[in-house]
């Protein structure tokens, strides 16, 4: 799923790309992806865009006289710019925004339509689409360790809850944790002062980072791939490749839609943590630390 830093980029070049401009028409290719129907579509044509913004996950496109278009890319949607009037994707085209300088579209490579466009009359319509989790690139130390501690969760679960934090999800809340050297499953309410510091600044400057990774990638357009699977990446999908930092297999723990990567010299002192599924099967047999892992694969599997 797009996180903060690709939603960042996508909000900065459609309001480079198409703000001034006058809406021409919404094409939808996709019934499901519509999830209002007051205003229709037709009621935002002829309107000029004003603004572009994230709200979480979300992007924002403000039109004149408090129309707004609200669009949630979920696991699999990608925007993209094309020229004027351009047909959608055949397979994966959702729906389009035209203006009489470009299209900006929506695709969605997934059969779960998940994305969505919401269109909105009124600022206080967006408020339904507002988590309230702390922005960790405005928020400082001690608000993000009040937004924190609200509830006593694992870092992992709390970094990637929007009511928590703002804009994160399952991969860089990895990605913080590993440069802040914090477990994932550490508790909130027990990080002491220290700790709090090491996340914000961790936080931030992962963000920033990747901001600039794909600002600079973009150019002129898009992000044309977001940061999932990329091999800047430290832990995040690199399950059983080495830390970059001091060369620990990385591990990871599986749990419903989502997994928690780490590496156990860096974040939890030499600890393996079971995955559920596999632990079930090992019991006993499951390694509890880096050596009785490195242990394990010295000897290989069983003959």
């Amino acid at each position: 799923m797009p996180e903060l830093p690709e939603i960042t980029v996508y909000v900065e070049r459609i309001r480079e790309l198409a703000g001034g401009q006058v809406l021409d028409r919404i094409r939808l290719a996709s019934p499901f992806a519509l999830r209002t129907v007051d205003p229709p579509p037709a009621a935002l044509a002829g309107r000029t865009l004003t603004g572009a913004s994230r709200l979480g996950k979300r992007i924002v496109l403000e039109f004149t006289e408090d129309y707004f278009a609200v669009m949630h890319l979920m696991l699999s949607g990608r925007l993209h710019w094309r020229e004027p009037g351009a047909a959608l994707h055949r397979r994966h085209g959702i729906l389009a925004l035209d203006f009489a300088v470009g299209s900006l579209q929506m695709t969605e490579a997934s059969s779960k339509h998940r994305a969505s466009l919401h269109l909105i009359a009124g600022k206080s319509g967006l408020e339904q689409f507002w988590r309230g989790g702390a922005d960790v690139l405005t928020a400082t130390p001690e608000e993000l360790a009040q937004a924190l501690k609200r509830q006593n969760r694992t870092l992992k679960r709390a970094l990637s809850d929007p009511t928590i934090v703002d804009g994160i999800g399952n991969t860089f809340s990895d990605e913080t944790l590993h440069r802040a050297r914090l477990s994932p499953f550490a508790l909130t309410r027990e990080l002491s002062p220290e700790e709090i510091l090491r996340l914000h600044s961790a936080a931030s400057a992962v963000l920033c980072e990747w901001i600039e990774r794909l600002r600079s990638e973009a150019g002129e357009g898009f992000p044309r791939k977001g940061a999932t699977g990329r091999p800047e990446l430290a832990v995040h999908g690199k399950f059983g490749h080495p830390c970059p930092v001091c060369g620990a297999p990385v591990q990871r723990i599986v749990y419903a839609d989502s997994e928690a990567n780490y590496c156990p010299g860096c974040q939890t002192g030499g600890r393996v943590y079971a995955d559920r599924s596999l632990s079930r099967l090992l019991r006993d047999d499951w390694p509890k630390t880096l050596e009785e892992l490195e242990r394990l694969e010295r000897m290989g599997p069983a003959r």
